[in-house]
């Protein structure tokens, strides 16, 4: 790689708003290191980016393996380039009731969403702060505003995700590094399919572009703004609500969304 272009880290960059995200990082003249765990996918996702002029290194690792996270910040940082920007966005959801979900699919939720993304953050903002320079996006949600009936996991995880980035922010706010956290609201990706979310009204219904939530997210991380709930109208206008409603409100509303069977109701 030149050393002529600043370099991005992208997560979960093989697809839906990861790979935008990429994509468009590309476009505003990034180089980039891209991670997922499936490999086919993700190559053909850095080809793809690589046709917007950048140079780009896939790394594929399954960051709900501690090893695999460091030697994918090994391989980001033996390029000998400082990391300019880092987007922790890889994640994972699971829809159904508690108490018939699988176990294993709930802690791969925590293990992939929450612990990854502080484990990675650690090594990441350690090094941007001896550098008192850097920026990153956390893909939260606006699932973290409200209570996640039939997606209780889930719905937790980005909760601490966004906690979690609020403190970080407070932290850092002598330093010149910065951190912004990205709030979609329903996208059009293979999250519900992936989450088996199919027959639930949220997975049936129209979602938002990943294309638009992507440029609303990078849009924001570079002007160094807290956070951004991007998407259309219709989702800021629920965030806007989610702010000043009850929760038990909000996880019956959850509840009509995402209970099992509820995208078969008239």
């Amino acid at each position: 790689m030149s050393d002529s272009k600043p370099l991005a880290l992208v997560t979960g960059a093989s697809s839906g708003i990861g790979f935008e995200l990429a994509r468009q990082l590309a476009e505003r003249g990034y180089d980039l290191v891209v991670n997922a765990e499936d490999d086919t996918r993700l190559q053909q996702a850095a080809q793809r980016i690589r046709a917007a002029g950048a140079r780009v290194e896939a790394v594929r690792a399954d960051l709900r393996d501690p090893g695999q996270i460091e030697r994918l910040f090994a391989a980001a940082t033996t390029l000998g380039r400082p990391l300019d920007v880092v987007v922790l966005n890889a994640g994972v959801g699971r829809g159904g009731a508690f108490v018939d979900t699988d176990l294993a699919d709930e802690l791969e939720i925590i293990d992939l969403n929450v612990r990854s993304t502080v484990h990675l953050a650690k090594l990441v903002l350690r090094d941007m702060a001896a550098r008192d320079e850097g920026r990153v996006l956390v893909t939260s949600s606006i699932a973290s505003t409200m209570p996640g009936s039939f997606q209780a996991v889930y719905n937790a995880s980005k909760s601490f995700l966004q906690s979690f980035t609020e403190a970080l922010q407070n932290e850092l706010k002598a330093t010149g590094v910065t951190l912004t956290s990205l709030m979609p609201g329903p996208t059009e990706t293979d999250f519900f399919h992936r989450a088996g979310m199919d027959d639930t009204k949220v997975g049936r219904q129209d979602k938002d572009d990943p294309a638009q939530v992507a440029r609303q997210g990078l849009d924001a991380l570079l002007a160094g703004k807290d956070k951004i709930v991007a998407g259309s109208v219709k989702t800021k206008a629920q965030a806007a609500a989610n702010r000043v409603l009850p929760d038990s409100l909000k996880a019956e509303a959850h509840r009509k969304m995402a209970e099992p069977g509820s995208g078969d109701e008239g």
